[in-house]
Formats: structure tokens, sequence, C-alpha cells
């Protein structure tokens, strides 16, 4: 079995636990401002699980991916320094230097799209700190990014329901590997544009 499907597993199992919604929540705050893992990980299948509740399992995601989006900023603002050997030893340094550029080129626009996209949100909320953005911008484009992107998660599994499960069962490995590789070559094309 391979990693993406044990992942996946693992997290539809947490799905059903009485804490879900707490692990769910700390997931969604790790992952804006140091965690690898997106918080859709764990919110699809918890939305397949409890089709009820998937607005409010969207609505923990955004607030736990905000508040670890200021989180980021704040490491970014005031301790990037402490920081900077990890985020050069785990790879992020490119991915760093090009949401600098983009802060530089978009400003608000950067971070709204980083919220959406699978490019790692962490960077740019760090980023977003060092270069001292303007604080309320910074989290209505979180707001909205963000929360646009969980809310489409929640609405695909609830227009879909048990089909999106079978998607997700048969070719999570393929999906999780192309987004991987969307991501390598997102990064790559855009460090040529810069």
């Amino acid at each position: 079995m391979s990693i993406f499907q044990k992942l996946y597993n693992k997290t539809l199992l947490l799905a059903g636990h009485v804490k879900a919604s707490y692990y769910l929540f700390v997931l969604s705050v790790a992952e804006s401002s140091f965690f690898p893992i997106p918080p859709d990980v764990m919110l699809a299948p918890m939305c397949l699980a409890k089709p009820s509740k998937v607005w409010r399992f969207a609505f923990i995601t955004t607030i736990g991916s905000v508040l670890g989006g200021i989180l980021g900023y704040l490491i970014g603002k005031f301790s990037f320094e402490y920081i900077e050997p990890f985020v050069e030893k785990f790879g992020y340094m490119v991915a760093y230097q090009n949401a600098v550029n983009w802060f530089y080129d978009w400003g608000f626009w950067a971070i709204l799209i980083a919220g959406f996209s699978p490019i790692p949100y962490k960077v740019f909320t760090i980023a977003a700190g060092v270069l001292n953005m303007a604080f309320l911008p910074f989290i209505i484009g979180s707001i909205i990014g963000r929360g646009s992107r969980f809310y489409l998660v929640a609405f695909l599994v609830k227009l879909f329901g048990d089909r999106i499960d079978f998607v997700l069962k048969n070719y999570i490995d393929k999906i999780g590997w192309a987004l991987v590789i969307l991501i390598f070559f997102g990064l790559l094309i855009v460090s040529f544009i810069q």
C-alpha cells in the first residue's frame, strides 16, 4: 500500500473519531505555518464520513487555516532569521524567494492565490510577515483564498458524495502524485518567469 493510500485510510478513520473536528482544526493551523500536510487530506474524508456537517468542517478548516496563517505571518515578522536555515534545509527557499517576488509584483493577490492554490501557503504567510504586508489585507486575502478552497472541497463532496469516495479510494495515489508534480512544475514555471 502506498503512502497516499495509507494517509487517506488513516484520515478516513480519524474522520469518524469523536475529536475529529479538533484534529482537523489543529492540522489546519499547523499546515498554514509550518506543517507539510494540507488539511484537504483530512477534510474530504471527514465530509464523506459525515455529509450533514460538510459546511461546519469547511468553516473549521478555514478558521484554523487563517489562524495558522497569522502564526506564519508572526513567525516571518519576528523570527525569520531563526527559521531560515530550516526553510533552506527542507527545500522551501526557492518557493520562499518566489513568494517574495509575488508579493512585490501582486501584493494582496499573491496571498489570495496562494490560499486557494496547491502552492505551499505557509511559505506565503511567512513571506508576508517578513515583508511586513499590511495585516488587514493579509487576513482578508487569507479568508477569501482559504475559504474558497475548503468550501469548494465541501461542495464537491456534498454534490458527488460516494462517487467522490470511489474516485479517492481508487485514484488517491495518482491524484496525490499529480498534485506533487503540479506543485513542482508550478514552482519551476514561476522561477523561470521571474
